[in-house]
């Protein structure tokens, strides 16, 4: 088999076996892809089984020669390590060349979270006497009374919300479906924008379960939650780089510092390895200070 038919096959796999998005496959695919561009120009006929670690080595140097970033080339390299835990699963393979192949090292980037001040002052900047201002106001407590995607916000819908148990259902990434908690503010906010707004717009066809609408009774779009945070937070006089994920993130935070496990933290964002939620601990160090004077033996 040539490369592309098994770079096809990994694309399949990808798509059937793990349910990833488009997006998801097409970048593992462009991964690969680039793996194999570096063969043609060296001029390497090998296939994948006979993959050496001075191989995939020499291709690290090549693409960090190429000027990508330390980033670029980890998720590069990421992608490559996934093809060759394909190729031992289908028995294409013995051996993952991979398996002692390092990456660059990549610094941990903290994105800005919020305080419970700022996202007061945030939410307090919504014009409640405009017909949209129920439905933002609705959005922003809903994001961070459930520390959900922007993707998961404007897929929401009617039917996945079960307010008599403060539970919604949310669909995430590769189609997995989780139950999250939301707070009875939220849960109020929503049944105050669906009464005031929600009932009055002409619903297209289609979008007769989808909980937030835009004006034209149409699901709305990440762009236009993006627009909608980026005018508030203009308006709140917060100078920081603020998007619908800081919502995400502060929830997260919060939760932690408020001592809540990790493991549950996990659970609620939909992240499947407790790595990505590590992230979230970043705890400032009056907190750590603090933290370390109350429990610690010799404080």
């Amino acid at each position: 088999m040539s490369w592309p038919a098994y770079i096809k096959g990994f694309r399949s796999y990808l798509q059937l076996e793990r349910s990833l998005s488009g997006n998801s496959v097409s970048a593992y695919e462009h991964d690969i892809e680039k793996f194999f561009q570096y063969l043609q120009y060296k001029n390497l006929q090998v296939a994948p089984g006979n993959i050496q670690l001075s191989d995939l080595q020499g291709f690290v140097k090549w693409i960090n020669e190429l000027g990508m970033s330390a980033r670029s080339q980890a998720r590069i390299l990421s992608g490559i390590k996934s093809f060759y835990k394909y190729l031992l699963l289908e028995n294409i393979v013995k051996d993952d060349p991979t398996e002692l192949l390092e990456g660059p090292k990549l610094g941990r980037k903290l994105p800005d979270f919020l305080s419970v001040e700022e996202i007061n002052q945030i939410i307090a900047a919504i014009d409640l006497s405009k017909p949209e201002g129920e439905r933002n106001k609705a959005m922003l407590e809903t994001l961070y009374s459930s520390g959900l995607r922007v993707s998961e916000l404007v897929g929401l819908r009617k039917s996945n919300l079960y307010p008599e148990i403060s539970l919604v259902r949310i669909t995430g990434k590769g189609n997995k479906e989780r139950l999250v908690p939301i707070g009875s503010v939220a849960l109020k906010q929503i049944h105050r924008y669906e009464t005031s707004y929600r009932m009055h717009l002409k619903i297209k066809p289609g979008n007769e379960d989808y909980l937030f609408l835009n004006r034209r009774g149409a699901k709305l779009t990440r762009e236009m939650v993006f627009t909608i945070i980026k005018e508030l937070v203009m308006i709140a006089g917060i100078n920081k780089s603020i998007s619908p994920h800081t919502f995400r993130h502060s929830f997260a935070t919060h939760l932690i510092e408020g001592g809540a496990d990790l493991r549950a933290v996990q659970e609620m964002l939909g992240h499947e390895s407790i790595t990505t939620t590590e992230i979230y601990t970043h705890l400032d160090r009056d907190y750590l200070r603090s933290a370390i004077l109350q429990f610690h033996p010799r404080s």
